[in-house]
């Protein structure tokens, strides 16, 4: 696998293998692109919040909608990686893979290991996504795979 650099990743936008949508060029990263939050969904609450700031109590499970839907061309797939600001932060988030094929939102899974609330802004950069190029075209994509989350929007647990 070769990791994209930003280069690569605008030539598969321009060729319509990838699309990032909404896209923004400042989110666009020597070897990444920059994902921005939604909506949060707070657990203890059972608060969505799709606007302003939300305040995460201490200890607290919550997750993030990303708002681009990505699609995922067939010899592509990509990790995600927490901006090092939030990780400084004392802010814990679940990533794996995304799926050749893969098409929709992203829901990630973070925790505050903070004793005190962190404020988290609706569109503010979150992580960044890291697309690779598969050695070849896997034999089903995602959506035949298991597509449980094909075409999602917003957070879906």
């Amino acid at each position: 696998m070769t990791i994209l650099s930003d280069i690569d990743i605008e030539k598969l936008i321009n060729s319509k293998q990838l699309e990032i949508d909404p896209f923004n060029h400042k989110n666009l990263t020597p070897n990444g692109y920059d994902l921005t939050i939604a909506e949060i969904y707070i657990k203890n609450s059972d608060l969505h919040i799709d606007e302003g700031l939300a305040i995460i109590p201490p200890l607290t499970w919550f997750a993030i909608s990303t708002k681009e839907f990505i699609k995922m061309g067939s010899d592509i797939s990509s990790q995600l990686w927490i901006r090092s600001s939030y990780a400084r932060k004392g802010i814990f988030a679940s990533f794996g893979k995304v799926d050749a094929g893969f098409h929709g939102t992203l829901t990630i899974s973070c925790f505050n290991s903070n004793d005190i609330e962190i404020e988290i802004p609706i569109n503010d950069r979150f992580c960044q996504i890291v697309f690779e190029e598969l050695s070849s075209t896997p034999s089903e994509l995602y959506e035949k795979k298991s597509g449980n989350y094909q075409n999602q929007k917003g957070i879906r647990l």
